[in-house]
């Protein structure tokens, strides 16, 4: 990592554990339930280690009147006081659910390492206190759950909720655990290779990306100092000097990340450890319903995340439904758009998010087998400005129905016989030259300039003036040819570094000219073989294009908030009508 890398990472950790102080108290009445400090003492990793948590038990809720449970774990920095967890503490057991919330492991007062939500050491932890949900085991002072609405001796009535780190724990348990009767994941990765090192060639998965360092390096600083934050730190939360607070693993893994480097031997531990804690590799053995919400302004766990695991979860049988709310992590967590779910605010009966999670809960966890729960797919439009009708539904999500050519004059046309012929080319340069976004400039408050690319070293396509609105609602698709003959001297070295880096992303452009890239997101492709087309899934956006207004198409040669080519590697692209780029969009009514 460069020192300048380095920097940026200590400052966007910093900025991550700061606000998330850890404030602790005795037992206490809140109105309408009472909330009491608990230790469990677990073996997680090979290590036996405390996990902090707080027990919200409604008023009237005993043996005689048990009520179902709701359990949930912080994001990533966080801990079981932080304002969004203990907010879900408060806002179920104001609802009638027993809530266990608690510090995942390595944060908080919580002991043990960082093991990024692994079912066989995060997922086999929160079992445990499933199993105090259903009487099985006791809190280390003695604390019996005896009121919490059982299926079978044992077997507590528990749903999980929770955001992002918070949202992966849920798959992880319910994967290791069939108790667990219900999940809302809530912005939340499916594949970590994709989410920290992103290659969007459709088939390319064993082909790594392009490494999202700012992403990556601010939480792994965030995590590294949890040591320093952290008062009173017991032992079992120290690895080593090398890998303070992380698995051996997950540190190695950013190490190779860092580098710039992807040599087989270290390429291939790097993709199996990631996907051996990634939702894709265990969602087969996920069985509870699951309501799945992710975040368009999110370029840490994009909408592509979500779809992947709505696909599994659909296509294997589990009750599955996909919400596509406005707000991720790059924008809006703090201050959602009016009408958009606010757990901090606990605006659960008032938002269309937070009356399709009661729903969710009411049927899988109240078994109020009449209740409703909503549309397999829903998803929030931006240009509706009645925060009542913000969200359109359908049966699915849609499909690519609309198709345009990429023309050698650099025109996105609709027929192939517009096509012209032609070549143009573009070279990166050994700094980058595109600006996409700065990952967690809105974490840190300062300021991001608007996303650019610098002439020379990308090409771009515009398509004709819209006649009419345009909504585009899914990711769309690119099929491209590229001519490099640097990339192909050197792609086969055996280092994939060596492979040629393009991004590719799509641009609304005003009648003034202004430029907009949709929520920053770009699709960072590292291309397995220049000799041959390939295809390249974009992030989803749902957005509309007005109409007056037209699509611009651009691959760039590099971004700043990512790793990009080794070398100068020159690249030109080639048009004809019956051989050239196709750009896909999923196109729906409004």
């Amino acid at each position: 990592m460069s020192r300048s890398h380095a920097a940026l990472a200590a400052l966007l950790g910093a900025a991550l554990t700061a606000p998330l102080a850890f404030t602790a108290g005795p037992a206490h009445a809140g109105g309408q339930y009472t909330v009491t400090p608990l230790k469990f003492t677990v073996r997680a990793g090979g290590r036996g280690c405390a996990v902090d948590a707080d027990l919200y038990r409604p008023a009237g809720v005993d043996r005689a009147h048990p009520a179902p449970a709701v359990l949930a774990t912080n994001g990533f920095g966080g801990s079981k006081s932080d304002g969004t967890t203990d907010a879900i503490g408060k806002a179920f057991a104001e609802r009638g659910y027993v809530s266990l919330v608690y510090s995942g492991l390595g944060f908080g007062h919580s002991g043990c390492l960082i093991s990024l939500d692994d079912p066989r050491i995060d997922g086999e932890t929160a079992s445990r206190l499933v199993d105090f949900l259903g009487g099985k085991r006791s809190a280390d002072d003695g604390t019996h759950a005896d009121f919490v609405t059982l299926d079978a001796p044992g077997d507590p009535r528990v749903g999980m909720i929770g955001g992002s780190y918070g949202g992966a724990i849920q798959l992880a348990t319910a994967s290791v655990d069939h108790r667990v009767d219900a999940l809302v994941p809530l912005v939340t990765w499916n594949d970590l290779v994709y989410s920290l090192d992103p290659n969007n060639v459709v088939g390319a998965r064993d082909v790594p990306g392009a490494f999202k360092w700012q992403w990556t390096n601010g939480f792994y600083l965030s995590g590294e100092s949890q040591p320093l934050t952290t008062p009173s730190l017991d032992p079992s939360r120290i690895n080593s000097l090398a890998c303070l607070h992380f698995v051996s693993d997950a540190c190695a893994t950013v190490r190779t990340l860092d580098s710039g480097s992807y040599p087989a031997d270290r390429t291939a531990r790097l993709l199996a450890y990631a996907r051996s804690i990634s939702p894709m590799t265990y969602l087969p053995r996920v069985q509870a319903p699951t309501l799945l919400v992710q975040g368009q302004a999110d370029s840490l766990f994009n909408l592509n995340e979500a779809t992947a695991s709505y696909r599994t979860l659909k296509a294997q049988g589990t009750p599955t439904a996909l919400i596509w709310q406005s707000w991720g992590h790059s924008g809006g967590i703090t201050d959602p758009a009016a009408g958009e779910l606010n757990l901090v605010q606990g605006n659960l009966e008032t938002s269309y998010v937070g009356r399709r999670i009661l729903a969710w809960f009411d049927r899988y966890l109240k078994n109020h087998n009449h209740t409703g729960t909503g549309p397999a797919f829903a998803y929030y439009r931006d240009w509706i400005t009645d925060p009542a009708h913000t969200y359109a539904t359908a049966d699915r999500v849609p499909a690519l129905s609309q198709t345009l050519y990429l023309s050698g004059d650099g025109k996105l046309v609709d027929n192939r016989a517009k096509v012209a012929r032609g070549s143009r080319s573009y070279s990166n340069w050994l700094v980058p030259t595109s600006h996409s976004e700065s990952s967690l400039a809105g974490t840190i408050g300062l300021p991001d300039p608007a996303p650019y690319d610098t002439p020379g070293t990308y090409l771009a396509w515009t398509g004709a003036t819209l006649t009419r609105d345009l909504d585009v609602v899914g990711a769309p698709q690119i099929t491209l040819k590229v001519v490099s003959p640097k990339a192909e001297r050197t792609q086969n070295s055996g280092d994939a570094a060596d492979k040629l880096v393009l991004f590719a992303k799509l641009y609304d452009v005003a009648p003034d000219g202004t430029q907009t890239l949709v929520h920053r997101l770009v699709a960072p492709v590292r291309v397995p073989d220049v000799t041959r087309s390939f295809t390249v899934t974009l992030p989803g956006i749902v957005h509309r294009y007005p109409a007056g207004h037209r699509l611009r198409l651009v691959v760039a040669a590099s971004d700043d908030a990512y790793f990009g080519n080794r070398g100068i590697k020159p690249v030109t692209v080639v048009s004809a009508p019956g051989d050239t780029g196709v750009l896909r969009l999923p196109v729906t009514g409004g």
